[in-house]
């Protein structure tokens, strides 16, 4: 991304963080105006990127955490681009939102140097936004393997993720933006 993609990302952040209030409808128009500036070939570096980054993946679990970081990351924003849901009157969590863009401009600007030739902060951006503020559903899908054959699940309508209290406070990780709970461990 170069600088005037931050910029533009981060104006969006900026309008967002003077609303009192945001119905989805119009944040799924943000969302799907700000993904209509990652092509294919954007898509492609961000695939790239993840496979390299699944080489320090435990290979017992490699190929299925490639699978689904892939299948879903390209998905995801097919999905963001396809989205015609009715979102009628719901409104998106204002102040969760707030906190969340703000936390994102942080991790997008320390992301920005390793990132220089791709849209990955933006892909990754919409991908929380979308999938936290729209779809209620945790940022990893379901299924998706951790470290001692634990997985994201789905049970009586609550999303669990057997590392979430791990990784909520670290800063680069999108734990402190998911809907999930911690998994119960025994």
């Amino acid at each position: 991304m170069d600088d005037k993609d931050y910029e533009t990302i981060f104006e969006t952040f900026k309008r967002i963080k003077k609303m009192n209030e945001l119905k989805k409808a119009d944040f799924i128009e943000i969302i799907q105006s700000l993904s209509k500036n990652i092509s294919v070939y954007d898509l492609s570096i961000a695939t790239s990127f993840l496979r390299e980054e699944g080489k320090y993946v435990q290979e017992h679990y490699r190929e299925k955490y490639l699978e689904i970081y892939i299948k879903y990351f390209i998905m995801r924003i097919k999905d963001i681009n396809q989205d015609k849901t009715d979102y009628a009157e719901d409104y998106v969590n204002i102040n969760k939102l707030h906190e969340s863009l703000d936390i994102l401009k942080q991790q997008m600007k320390m992301k920005k140097n390793e990132h220089k030739n791709g849209k990955l902060p933006l892909i990754y951006a919409l991908i929380i936004l979308y999938t936290t503020y729209l779809l209620e559903e945790s940022i990893h899908p379901v299924g998706t393997p951790f470290p001692g054959t634990l997985y994201v699940t789905y049970e009586n309508g609550i999303f669990y993720c057997p590392v979430k209290e791990n990784n909520e406070n670290n800063p680069k990780s999108v734990c402190q933006f998911c809907i999930a709970e911690q998994t119960a461990l025994n």
